[in-house]
């Protein structure tokens, strides 16, 4: 008797899903353009300051660790047993990327898969990497603001303690025998065939240093700003990496809106306010988030442009997937992120 029920109970709690996610990215954007209107004229100053070549090195900053990202991502799928050109590799993560832009966090994943049929990757792989990539970014990117949240003052430690508890969770979700138990139960549950491969130690430590090395590109990027500004301080590079790690982690936990809109800019002024004025911090949000945005739609486009004469690989991967849709397991494997 229930059965025919649920088509529309669920379609009723998608549509409530994207209201909720509408109304909270409206709210978000909303709060972030109110604080800047309340000290407009102090904003408009801090904009005129900044230089052209501070924008060149901050977008140079952007565009290297949007590409250490996908270092990392890369190196877990050929763990996986998927040894895709590079040049196909590029069209399936920056391609790809761009669903982050749309509400929810499962169409990265779902286009990913969707590109990565092209190269007879099986789709569980896709999912899998991309999902751990995002794990491996937000638990780096909690524990070097854990590291350093105490030095951030202001109202950093008052508002994003809560931080530290999420940092062991991570470790230890990342050590290999947990890992790879936690994608055979995913797969398990989903109904779908196992891994092709397990993830080695080795896979997964590079897939972090590769992390790091995104925090330590998108903290340069925030530096840059910082520094065009006035800001000093031999530890201010220090103090950029946390302050954005930590702003992109809070964002990403926190927020179903695209891609950590508003959480991010506002978390990001509140873990730089022991750093920088108000209006400064403002200013660096926005900037950072447009040159962001600049560097997430530059990797897309250079990926097709030098995929266009591509010849189809042949994949060191036989175990290819047979299931038509890939959708259900993806949005399977990102409802149990």
């Amino acid at each position: 008797m229930s059965a025919p029920a649920s088509p529309p109970v669920k379609k009723r709690k998608s549509v409530l899903r994207r209201v909720a996610e509408i109304v909270i990215t409206v709210a978000f954007v909303g709060y972030v353009a109110w604080s800047v209107s309340k000290r407009w004229s102090e904003v408009q100053g801090v904009i005129g300051d900044l230089s052209v070549s501070a924008i060149a090195l901050s977008l140079v900053g952007s565009l290297a660790a949007v590409w250490c990202s996908f270092l990392g991502w890369r190196v877990l799928l050929a763990d996986f047993g998927s040894h895709v050109p590079l040049t196909g590799a590029m069209r399936i993560f920056f391609v790809g990327q761009l669903g982050k832009y749309l509400p929810g966090k499962v169409w990265p994943v779902l286009t990913q898969m969707r590109l990565g049929k092209a190269y007879q990757v099986p789709g569980r792989s896709s999912a899998a990497a991309v999902l751990i990539t995002m794990f491996i970014t937000l638990g780096t990117g909690l524990l070097l603001t854990a590291v350093v949240l105490p030095l951030l003052g202001g109202q950093a430690w008052h508002n994003y303690w809560w931080t530290l508890f999420t940092v062991p969770i991570a470790v230890v979700v990342l050590l290999p025998p947990v890992l790879n138990r936690l994608l055979a139960l995913a797969m398990r549950l989903a109904r779908r065939e196992a891994m092709p491969k397990p993830l080695s130690a080795k896979g997964i430590g590079l897939a972090v240093f590769w992390a790091i090395a995104t925090w330590f590109c998108y903290g340069a990027h925030l530096w840059a700003l910082l520094l065009d500004f006035g800001a000093g301080g031999s530890d201010l590079i220090v103090r950029s990496i946390a302050a954005f790690a930590g702003a992109w982690s809070i964002g990403f936990l926190l927020a179903i809106a695209p891609a950590g809109l508003g959480p991010r800019e506002t978390a990001l002024v509140v873990l730089l306010a022991g750093s920088v004025s108000e209006p400064v911090a403002l200013v660096a949000a926005l900037v950072s988030r447009l040159l962001m945005t600049v560097a997430d739609l530059a990797w897309p486009a250079i990926a097709l442009l030098t995929d266009r004469k591509r010849k189809r690989p042949i994949i060191n991967a036989p175990d290819i997937d047979t299931v038509p849709d890939p959708a259900p397991a993806a949005s399977t494997a990102v409802a149990s992120e």
